[in-house]
C-alpha cells in the first residue's frame, strides 16, 4: 500500500514528488506515459527564456535549503558565476528544461514508459493500473492517495483540424516541423500570446535567409503585453488564491477575465526584440514581407490548390475576406488534459460546478458527494482556473499548491504555509 501516486510527471508533479522526497517518509510512486521529462520540446526555442523567475524552481518556496533548488544545480554543474553574470532574474527555457530533468534522475519513483490507463476508488483506497509502454504488460497499484498533475494539451480550434501536421500543426510541435516550415514561401501564425509571439520573433530572425513571407493574424485587439508590475503580479501570490477561491463560481469566471492581460499578455522584451527586427527591416528596400493583423479571427482552414485557404473576419469592420498561406502555425493555446478514463471513474461520485469545471478543495482535493464519510482523497493539479485562479498554471504557485497538499496527506505542518506575504489586500475582511 502507497501513500500517494502521481499521475503524470510535468513541473508539478515533479516539484511535489522532489518535496515529498526531501521532507516526508512517505511511500510514494509518480508515473508518465512519455519516455523521459521533457517540458514543451516543441518550444524550446533558442534563446527564449521562461516568464517568472529562477526563484520559481520546483522546491525553494517551500525550501530556500533543497538540494533540488535551480541554484544548487547551477552550483553542481558549475554555472553559478555564469548566471550571476547573466543579469537576468529569468531562467533560460532550455536550462530549465535540463534543470528539471537533472532533478527527475535523482528521484527513482518517478517512472516513465508508464502510463495509467485506470483508477478504481474501493472505498478505502485507489486501485491504479498502469500499463507498460516497453513490455505493454500492467500492473496494479494500491494507494491511499492520488493526484493528477496530467497538465494541458494543445487547443484546435473547429474548422483547423485533421489537415497535414507538416503544414499546419500547434506551436507545441514548432521545432520538430521547423525545417520544412523554412521551405515555404508564405507562413501565418494564428493567435496571441507568448507562444504567438516567440515564433513570430523566431521565423524573423531566420526570414533573411529564406524569404517567404511572414504574417501573425490575431482576434485580439492588438499585439498586448504582459501586465508585469510589481502589484499587478501580486495577484499570483497564495493571499489572492484564498480570495478568489472563496468566491461564488460565477464571480471566480468573471474575475478570470478581468485578469486576462496578467494572463495572456506577452512578455516585453519579447515584444521589444520583434520591434528591433522589424525597425532594422524596414531600413532597406528590399525589406522581407511581413503582416501583422489584429481584429482578425480565422474561423476555419482549407486545403485548396493553390495552398491552405483560411476563412477570416475583421470583426470590428465585420468584414470577411479569403487569405492563403503556405504553412499555418496555430497558437490557439491549451486546454486541460484530462486522462479519459476520469470520466467514467469519477464522473458520477464527485460534484461538478458546471459540465467541464469539478469542484476543488482549498488544497487541491476532488469534491466528493460523500466527501464526509473520506478518509482517501484525489487530489489535482490540472483544471484548476475556475476554482484557484489566474496563477492555476503559473510554475511560481506551483510549490504552494504542493506544500498544501503534502501538509493535507500527513496531517501536519511539514512545509511551513506562506501567508501575509503582499502588500494588497483583497478584502476588507482581511484588515479586520
Amino acid at each position: 500500500m502507497l501513500d500517494c501516486i502521481g499521475i503524470g510527471i510535468g513541473p508539478y508533479n515533479l516539484s511535489l514528488a522532489a518535496l515529498m522526497d526531501e521532507k516526508t517518509d512517505l511511500k510514494v510512486k509518480f508515473f508518465d506515459k512519455t519516455p523521459e521529462f521533457q517540458w514543451y520540446p516543441g518550444m524550446l526555442i533558442d534563446l527564449t527564456d521562461l516568464q517568472v523567475p529562477f526563484i520559481a524552481d520546483l522546491v525553494t518556496f517551500a525550501n530556500p535549503q533543497s538540494r533540488y533548488s535551480y541554484l544548487n544545480y547551477l552550483h553542481t554543474h558549475n554555472r553559478l558565476y555564469k548566471f550571476f553574470f547573466f543579469h537576468k532574474f529569468e531562467m533560460p527555457r532550455q536550462e530549465y528544461n535540463d534543470y528539471a530533468r537533472w532533478v527527475v534522475k535523482q528521484l527513482p519513483h518517478c517512472q516513465f514508459h508508464s502510463e495509467v490507463i485506470g483508477v478504481k476508488d474501493t472505498g478505502d483506497y485507489f486501485e491504479v493500473e498502469v500499463r507498460n509502454g516497453l513490455t505493454d504488460e500492467c500492473e496494479v497499484y494500491k494507494a491511499k492517495h492520488v493526484v493528477m498533475g496530467t497538465g494541458s494539451k494543445p487547443l484546435i480550434l473547429d474548422g483547423m483540424e485533421g489537415l497535414p501536421p507538416e503544414d499546419v500543426h500547434h506551436t507545441s510541435s514548432y521545432l520538430f516541423h521547423k525545417e520544412s516550415t523554412l521551405e515555404s514561401s508564405s507562413i501565418t501564425i494564428i493567435g496571441s500570446g507568448q507562444s504567438a509571439a516567440e515564433v513570430f520573433h523566431d521565423l524573423l530572425k531566420e526570414q533573411r535567409d529564406h524569404p517567404y513571407k511572414l504574417t501573425w493574424m490575431t482576434r485580439s485587439e492588438g499585439i498586448l503585453q504582459l501586465e508585469s508590475s510589481k502589484l499587478g503580479q501580486e495577484f499570483f501570490a497564495p493571499d489572492y488564491v484564498d480570495y478568489f477561491h472563496g468566491l461564488s463560481f460565477e464571480k471566480r469566471l468573471e474575475a478570470l477575465k478581468t485578469l486576462d492581460q496578467l494572463r495572456n499578455g506577452i512578455d516585453m522584451d519579447t515584444l521589444n526584440n520583434i520591434y528591433n527586427i522589424l525597425y532594422h527591416h524596414s531600413v532597406s528596400e528590399d525589406a522581407p514581407d511581413i503582416v501583422i493583423q489584429p481584429l482578425t479571427e480565422v474561423n476555419k482552414v482549407r486545403q485548396e490548390e493553390e495552398g491552405y485557404v483560411l476563412d477570416c473576419r475583421q470583426w470590428q469592420e465585420e468584414r470577411e475576406f479569403s487569405y492563403v498561406s503556405g504553412k499555418v502555425i496555430l497558437a490557439t493555446g491549451y486546454v486541460p488534459n484530462i486522462p479519459s478514463w476520469f470520466d467514467d471513474a469519477f464522473g458520477d461520485e464527485i460534484v461538478w460546478e458546471d459540465d467541464k469545471r469539478f469542484k476543488v478543495s482549498r488544497d487541491y482535493k476532488l469534491v466528493f458527494k460523500n466527501g464526509a464519510e473520506r478518509s482517501h482523497h484525489f487530489y489535482t493539479l490540472t483544471n484548476l482556473e475556475h476554482s484557484h485562479g489566474a496563477g492555476a498554471t503559473n510554475l511560481g504557485l506551483s510549490v504552494d499548491r504542493n506544500i498544501a497538499i503534502i501538509n493535507d496527506i500527513t496531517g501536519k505542518e511539514v512545509y511551513k504555509v506562506q501567508r501575509n506575504t503582499i502588500f494588497s489586500q483583497f478584502s476588507m475582511g482581511d484588515s479586520e
